[in-house]
């Protein structure tokens, strides 16, 4: 809604969207090929959409993220990019020698009518792409979705390219890790070795985009899942993708393809997300669940209960990637608080209904996505009754910073704090991750404004 200041009255929005709550498709399927050992992504369009995709992902991962463009110009943006790709293609095997360029179209590429998927069928007729090697592409124009469609159409082209079913049945399951962190990519790989279950995980940015220091430049970093993992994903037992928006896809792609069956499950965030993802495990792989991870689940059950008077009946409002805010509404519920705010610019018709049967504790709560589901939106509803938290990504801050409001960061993109990269928010242990961070940002609030009381906290 918004004030028409020649009339007084309140207008509803119905195009205008101002600082939107998400970012464009490429990033996404930028990120995704980056989970893939030995894979180059390729931008195909203009050089300032490689840089600034490239740019976004830097800045949140503190890491160089490696990527080529088709480096459109007057002439490619009228008459095609066709040329400028078949180009890279030769120059890319030539001077940086991938294993798979992951090819992804841009707002220019799509609106000119590009068609990759023939671009690349001429690039292999030619012999431009060299025994053993590999190009895969996936349409991703900005103008649709946000950066989860990009990262979802990127992981169904892996899928779709590589996979393979034999009559070689593997005693593994997948796990379509959907868009998180390289922290929370390490904490599924620590869980499935607790459980003793082998698997595939697909994208794994872990040991790509978290390297340690050593003094010495890869350009593919050891981490990543390989060409012949994916290729063995059809012949699994089972897919579990984690998240709705980022992974169904996949998922389905994968079904169609090699019968192989799946279940989507949220991301393992707080309490019962995580009790639905290990009770998935433990059925899936024929398993026990270890006293080990019982233990981690009983340290976070009991931080809740100690802190309970920090958490009760406070209001939060939460933006970001629906795959993340639905359990994390679910997890506040679960604290006794009451997330009244959820925004997403990611469509996607079950957002709605997974919110209103989370929220029915709630009747007050407010929950939008799509287009018009933007950051404006989120601070009218603030400062027509104002919260008492707010959770999501750094572009939340100017909120903070102007309503005085306590700012916990959570989602992508995160450009001026450190550690998600580094420390998860997946599982029992992600759990207390958040927790920790929650809490230290209230009890500041609460020792600013009551000092005397924070001196017997202390004590």
């Amino acid at each position: 809604m918004l004030l028409n200041h020649t009339t007084s009255k309140v207008v509803e929005r119905k195009a205008l969207t101002v600082n939107p709550a998400k970012t464009c498709q490429p990033i996404g399927a930028m990120y995704a090929s980056l989970g893939v050992h030995g894979c180059l992504p390729h931008s195909h369009g203009s050089q300032g959409c490689c840089s600034y995709h490239r740019s976004t992902l830097t800045r949140h991962y503190k890491e160089p993220v490696m990527a080529a463009t088709s480096s459109f110009t007057e002439g490619s943006s009228v008459f095609g990019g066709q040329a400028n790709l078949l180009q890279a293609v030769t120059n890319i095997f030539s001077v940086y020698e991938p294993d798979v360029i992951a090819v992804h179209s841009t707002c220019l590429s799509e609106t000119i009518g590009d068609d990759l998927g023939q671009i690349v069928s001429k690039a292999l007729a030619d012999g431009k792409i060299p025994e053993g090697k590999h190009v895969i592409q996936a349409s991703t124009p900005s103008y649709v979705g946000s950066h989860v469609t990009g990262f979802a159409n990127m992981l169904e082209a892996f899928v779709k390219y590589f996979a393979q079913k034999t009559d070689q049945l593997k005693n593994q399951i997948n796990i379509l890790s959907g868009w998180v962190e390289p922290s929370d990519m390490r904490e599924l790989k620590r869980i499935l070795k607790l459980m003793k279950i082998k698997n595939v995980l697909l994208p794994d940015t872990s040991d790509v985009l978290d390297t340690p220091m050593t003094g010495k430049f890869e350009m593919y970093p050891k981490g990543g899942t390989t060409v012949p993992e994916i290729v063995s994903m059809g012949d699994s037992l089972h897919s579990i993708g984690l998240g709705e928006w980022a992974t169904e896809k996949a998922a389905i792609n994968l079904d169609n393809k090699c019968k192989v069956k799946f279940t989507i499950e949220d991301l393992p965030i707080g309490l019962q997300a995580t009790d639905r993802f290990i009770h998935t495990l433990s059925k899936i792989g024929s398993v026990s669940v270890p006293v080990s991870i019982n233990d981690e689940r009983g340290r976070l059950v009991d931080v809740i209960t100690d802190m309970h008077q920090y958490f009760y009946g406070k209001r939060v409002a939460l933006w970001g990637d629906p795959d993340q805010l639905i359990p994390l509404a679910e997890f506040l519920i679960d604290l006794d608080m009451k997330p009244v705010y959820i925004v997403s610019g990611t469509p996607g018709k079950n957002f709605n209904k997974r919110m209103e049967k989370i929220l029915e504790s709630v009747p007050e709560a407010k929950y939008k996505n799509g287009a018009n589901a933007d950051m404006l939106l989120m601070h009218q509803w603030i400062k027509e009754n104002p919260v008492d938290l707010l959770i999501g990504n750094t572009y939340g801050k100017y909120i903070s910073r102007d309503e005085n409001i306590p700012f916990v960061r959570m989602g992508f993109p995160i450009v001026d704090r450190i550690g998600h990269s580094y420390f998860s928010t997946l599982g029992y242990v992600g759990g207390l991750r958040i927790l920790e961070k929650i809490l230290s940002v209230l009890m500041d609030k609460k020792d600013a404004t009551c000092p005397e009381e924070s001196f017997e906290l202390v004590m």
